[in-house]
């Protein structure tokens, strides 16, 4: 059976699990998750480094097939068991999906991380809140512009759901999160509409609720 290592709170892990409930995929019948991480543990035992070297959640084992970085983790289960044909492969569809899983991990993601370990993993006798507030404020103006683009569009890649949507739905609901937890030390968070609208239509036509109704309490 598939093992995949990473706890639930994870916003990493939830992007797998996401995918796996997207592909018809139910735990403990298709996969077994094993808990790992913060106050789980397991991800520095030499069996979990001799998987992922990095010590990071979340990791899949596939047979002989072992991967880390979530976003090629989402990847690989897109590609190989996509039986139902959940997601598009047409080609401009398709791209257009990857380049924005690569801005979630390459633009978006960096400062709202900074914001989002500085207020629920750091002491807040060690906050750093002027940095807190300025990545946060930065990751919102950069939320502005996938504002822009889900003007024209129901997804991020067109009209369908693609993998694409995954991570950076994950990241507008930390964004939201936090604000909604910590609203002085993030500053104002911009209202945008057309991320809004696509936030209902993931809740109402995706499998979004796997991981919204089950760990997505980011403060605890």
């Amino acid at each position: 059976m598939m093992k995949l290592w990473g706890r639930k709170s994870s916003i990493n892990v939830q992007k797998v699990l996401w995918c796996l409930a997207e592909l018809g995929m139910q735990e403990g019948k298709d996969f077994e998750r094993i808990d790992a991480g913060l106050h789980f543990g397991q991800n520095r035992t030499p069996e979990f480094l001799k998987l992922n070297p990095n010590g990071l959640v979340p990791t899949l084992v596939d047979g002989n097939i072992v991967l880390w970085e979530s976003n090629t983790i989402v990847r690989y289960l897109a590609k190989q068991y996509d039986h139902s044909h959940r997601f598009s492969t047409d080609i401009n569809t398709q791209y257009q999906s990857e380049k924005w899983m690569d801005w979630q991990l390459g633009t978006m993601w960096p400062p709202l991380r900074v914001a989002m370990l500085g207020l629920t993993r750091t002491p807040e006798a060690e906050r750093n809140y002027a940095l807190i507030e300025k990545s946060y404020q930065e990751a919102d103006s950069l939320l502005q512009l996938l504002d822009q683009e889900l003007s024209c569009k129901l997804y991020c890649s067109g009209d369908t759901f693609q993998i694409g949507d995954i991570p950076l739905a994950l990241c507008v609901n930390r964004w939201i999160l936090l604000n909604q937890s910590f609203p002085e030390q993030t500053g104002p968070r911009s209202q945008l509409k057309n991320i809004d609208a696509w936030m209902r239509r993931l809740q109402e036509n995706t499998q979004y609720k796997i991981v919204e109704e089950k760990a997505l309490n980011i403060v605890k």
